[in-house]
């Protein structure tokens, strides 16, 4: 049996594992040949994995997030989940990494020891999700918004616009790019990419699409949610510059918020950052809590890194 098949059985076992990690989310994002893992066993028992997604570009091979993919990183089984343990089998995991030029990793934010990764040469950034836990509680959620969410926003919406989930992936996609548009950024996400994982989460039946329309037809905003079975995740959302002053967006949010509690019966609602000053506003209006995670890197090739400063001095991305 190949590691792929071995994981494969090993995840049907673990109901704790993100969805990120799951094989059939990485065949999605990362194409069923581009990615593999690294498992360890304690006699017959795997005890845990590491799946990694390998890209090359020009002579240099670094392993990377995909897209659409917010953690990766190592996953131990909960009883191994304790110092002694953890020193042993992250180093064993680490050991067995691929020679690469590069790696760089989110990780999921249950890994909080990364000190074995700091005695191999990894560097360590600290990031923050955005939270909202004990969702079987609806009426304290939303309690915990900010006032301006509960009395203004979220009502004014609720007045010019009806929430909707059968429009389509494409308008879903072009609505979450004019977000982009409007700031004059790069939109990296192809719809075919995206045509992609929507297939796939359609048939392990872990996605929804929310849209804010109007009596006119018009899509003020939309939300594409995800879930595992603990968490739900805000995915991907965008609206419409035009139409931004209905409120539809956070609108979108309250409305996925119960449907994460009442029809999927899940704890927890993470908007998956951000770091970025304004979004990251927003996400404490809802009430939500920081929840850090870890970045680590590695530079193995000392051209990969100068290459890499020179892009970084220029504010060229390398990928």
């Amino acid at each position: 049996m190949s590691n792929k098949e071995a994981y494969i059985t090993f995840c049907q076992s673990q109901p704790a594992l993100p969805i990120f990690s799951q094989p059939w989310y990485l065949d999605a994002v990362c194409g069923a040949a581009n990615w593999e893992v690294i498992l360890i066993k304690r006699g017959s028992q795997i005890v845990a994995s590491w799946p990694y997604y390998v890209k090359q570009k020009a002579f240099f091979t670094y392993i990377t997030l995909p897209y659409l993919t917010k953690t990766m990183g190592p996953y131990l089984i909960p009883t191994f989940r304790h110092l002694k343990q953890e020193h042993k089998i992250f180093a064993e995991l680490i050991a067995q990494l691929p020679k690469v030029d590069f790696f760089n990793q989110d990780f999921h934010a249950s890994i909080t020891n990364w000190l074995p990764f700091k005695w191999a040469g990894f560097q360590q950034t600290t990031n923050y999700s955005y939270v909202i836990d004990e969702l079987q509680n609806l009426d304290q959620v939303f309690a915990r918004f900010s006032t301006d969410y509960r009395n203004n926003k979220i009502k004014k919406a609720q007045q010019q616009v009806k929430v909707v989930t059968d429009r389509s992936l494409r308008e879903l996609y072009d609505v979450s790019k004019m977000s982009f548009d409007r700031q004059d950024l790069s939109y990296l996400l192809s719809f075919d990419f995206l045509q992609q994982l929507d297939e796939a989460l359609v048939k392990h039946k872990a996605r929804k699409m929310f849209f804010a329309v109007d009596a006119n037809g018009r899509i003020h905003a939309a939300l594409y949610l995800i879930w595992d079975q603990h968490t739900s995740y805000y995915l991907i959302a965008g609206d419409d510059p035009a139409l931004r002053q209905s409120g539809a967006s956070i609108l979108l949010v309250w409305e996925a918020i119960q449907f994460s509690s009442r029809t999927l019966g899940l704890a927890h609602f993470d908007f998956l950052g951000s770091m970025i000053p304004a979004i990251e506003r927003v996400r404490r209006q809802f009430g939500a809590q920081q929840r850090a995670f870890f970045n680590l890197q590695k530079y193995y090739s000392p051209s990969f890194r100068l290459l890499e400063s020179v892009k970084a001095f220029f504010s060229k991305s390398y990928y």
